[in-house]
This record gives C-alpha cells, sequence and structure tokens, in this order.
C-alpha cells in the first residue's frame, strides 16, 4: 500500500502538531516532486498490486481534482490496482463543493475520510477550524449525492467546550448521516500547539480525563447498538467497511509513504521517513536524491511495537507469531508478565491471541506499555 501526505492546509488547528504549511506558493513544486518521489522509490514495495491508497495530510482536499488524478496515474504508470482497492482522500467540509466532488466522482478515488470533528461551532471554534457545523453536515449529503456510500468521518471528544450531552447529540447526528465509518479521538493536548498555549496562559480549561473515559464508553455502547463493529480503539466501522489502508497498518503490512514527514515500512525490520522540511524536500527530490532517513529496527522495537500495535486491536497479539519471530525467553518473561493482568481480567487469550478486554480499552496504551522490553 502507499501514503502520499499533502503538507499544505488552509489555517493551523490549535490541537495538531502534524507536519504542514499553510503557503500554497510552492503546491506546484511539491505535487511534481512527489511524482518524482514515486519514480525514484517505484522498487521498494515487494507487492505491486496495491490494495490501498491513501492521501492524508495536512489536507489533501487543498489539491485540485486534476492534480490528485495525476498523483494516481503517476502511481499507476509503476503498480497496479487490485480489483477491490480502496483510494482514500482525506478532505475538509469546506473543500467538498459540488465542483470539487463532481472532479472526484470522475477519478479513482472511491472513499473520503470527512475531518468534521464536532457538528457544534462552538467545538470547532476551539479547534480553529475553517468550517462550521452546517458545512459540516452539508459536505456530508453532498458527497452522498455524489456517490460516495464508503464514508469516513473523524470526531473528537472530550474537549472543554463539549459535554456528554453534546456529545451524545454529535452521535446521534452521525447516525442520521448514514455514515458507514467512524474515527474518534480524545482531544490531546501536545506541546508547541495553540491548544497547549491557551490552556498555559489560562485561556481556556484542559480536557478531563474523567469527562473524556465517560464520552468514550458512551460511545462504545451507543455504536455498538446502532450495527458499528468495534475494530480498533479509534475506530468503529459497519460490517464490509473497515478501513483497508489502517488495517493494513495494525497486521504490519508494508508500505511506502511519498511526501514530507511521510513513514514508510518494508513490513520486516527498516523503516524510514522523509524530512519534514517542504523546501528541502523539493530540493533533494529535484536533485535525484531520497529525502529520508531510515532506521532498522531492533528486537526490542520490533517486539514492543507488535504489542503495542496489536492490544489495540480487535484482533490482539498473535502469541504464535511472537513464538516464531522472538527468542524463547523473551516469550517466557511475556507469559510471566501478562498472568498478573490475566488474573485480574485486564488481558484474555482468545484462540491464541492476546487481547485486551474492550472494557478496558481506554488504557489500551498503558497496559501495553507495562509489557514493553527495554
Amino acid at each position: 500500500m502507499i501514503y502520499i501526505h499533502i503538507p499544505f492546509c488552509k489555517q493551523k488547528c490549535s490541537y495538531c502538531n502534524f507536519h504542514f504549511s499553510t503557503s500554497l506558493q510552492h503546491k506546484d513544486q511539491m505535487v511534481a516532486a512527489m511524482k518524482k518521489e514515486i519514480f525514484l522509490r517505484k522498487d521498494e514495495l515487494q507487492n505491486k498490486n496495491l490494495q490501498s491508497l491513501y492521501f492524508g495530510g495536512g489536507t489533501p482536499s487543498i489539491l485540485s481534482g486534476d492534480e490528485i488524478k495525476s498523483i494516481i496515474d503517476e502511481v499507476l504508470k509503476y503498480f497496479s490496482f487490485s480489483n477491490d482497492i480502496e483510494i482514500t482522500l482525506e478532505a475538509n467540509p469546506d473543500d467538498l463543493d459540488k465542483i470539487f466532488l463532481k472532479a472526484l466522482s470522475d477519478s479513482p478515488v472511491n472513499r473520503l475520510s470527512i475531518g468534521t470533528q464536532s457538528f457544534f461551532d462552538e467545538d470547532l471554534r476551539l479547534m480553529n477550524r475553517a468550517h462550521n457545523a452546517s458545512e459540516a453536515e452539508a459536505s456530508i449529503k453532498r458527497a452522498q449525492d455524489f456517490g460516495f456510500e464508503n464514508l469516513s468521518i473523524d470526531l473528537m471528544y472530550g474537549s472543554p467546550t463539549s459535554n456528554l450531552e453534546i456529545w451524545k447529540e454529535n452521535l446521534h447526528k452521525t447516525i442520521a448521516l448514514d455514515i458507514p465509518h467512524i474515527s474518534s479521538y480524545a482531544l490531546t493536548v501536545e506541546p508547541k500547539t495553540m491548544l497547549s498555549d491557551w490552556i498555559l496562559k489560562g485561556k481556556i480549561a484542559g480536557p478531563k480525563e474523567e469527562d473524556q473515559n465517560k464520552e468514550f464508553y458512551y460511545m462504545i455502547d451507543f455504536l455498538k447498538d446502532h450495527g458499528f463493529e468495534h475494530y480498533e480503539v479509534s475506530n468503529f466501522a459497519k460490517p464490509g467497511f473497515y478501513s483497508k489502508h489502517n488495517s493494513a497498518y495494525w497486521k504490519y503490512r508494508e508500505y511506502l509513504g511519498i511526501g514530507p514527514s511521510a513513514h514508510s515500512y518494508n513490513g520486516l525490520d527498516t523503516r524510514s521517513w522523509n524530512i519534514a522540511n517542504n523546501q528541502q524536500y523539493i530540493s533533494k527530490i529535484n536533485s535525484h536524491i531520497l529525502a529520508k532517513e531510515e532506521e532498522i529496527l531492533s528486537e526490542n522495537d520490533q517486539f514492543n511495537e507488535m504489542i503495542m500495535i496489536g492490544l489495540r486491536t480487535i484482533w490482539g497479539v498473535d502469541m504464535q507469531i511472537l513464538k516464531t519471530k522472538f527468542p524463547e525467553h523473551r516469550i517466557e518473561k511475556l507469559s510471566r508478565q501478562i498472568q498478573s493482568k490475566i488474573n485480574d481480567g485486564i488481558l484474555t487469550i482468545e484462540n491464541n491471541h492476546l487481547k485486551i478486554p474492550e472494557k478496558h480499552w481506554f488504557m489500551a496504551d498503558g497496559i501495553a506499555s507495562d509489557l514493553f522490553v527495554v
């Protein structure tokens, strides 16, 4: 699978620490450089028949329909698409007008991930989003009118401008709009963000973990009652609408990342990441130099990642894969570590897969970190 990072946004969201630029001055050069990087790295993936192509960011919908199609055409020069390929474009509601949606509907893009975040204006103002609540709802309906049935939306809970009743209304709105996939995250205060600065200066209150916990577990029960499957801590889908792209990440499959700050993984022991600087990225690629760094994952790194990723999913950690991949002494130590957590009901083993029961998923990262090797 291939991930393409579009490093541009109209404005900076208050909570975001991803790599992007609000200047579109070098957009044309960036698109050309990304197409050149696809050529330069065309032999890195073992599997040339793609199951997934994902445009993330940043804000991919800041590109034109022609620019998106030109990137897809470049990919098709060196890779083939499986019959059921999932081609996802992350989009902001304010970009999804009729002209853009018509261009997308005429392209191979067949899945949209819409950055809704909330259907309430007060939440959106706190997040410094470029859209308002009415645009959020209207963009989803327009996308459906243009034939996009495979839709995902992002929702954020635990905001200081929200509460449980508002969160319930967000979820009811989502059901009413007949959206088959939801990615939902607690509002997190990242360093060096506007949100962090506002909280430090006392302009707003910080999010409360207790409130986020209540909203998380309400969401689980509510969405399951409406036919959703909770397949990863932050992801819910109707049957048949799991994200193929994210599921591949969680199953340790190889992927190629194109664009500044994008990460790649060979499916075994090597990870690389592109430089997080637009100008330097363009300059290096234009000189036929890959703008990336690379690391060989240690045995400890590989073990910890398998534990961390697996315990966040419905599939859990395959103990048989661990036994074939890592030394016996490590598996014996893990067996000792998990026993007390199994006795306490924090972990279970089902069909030789180590799992966290769903009622403890809010603490999944902490539970996993207890099992890390250093």
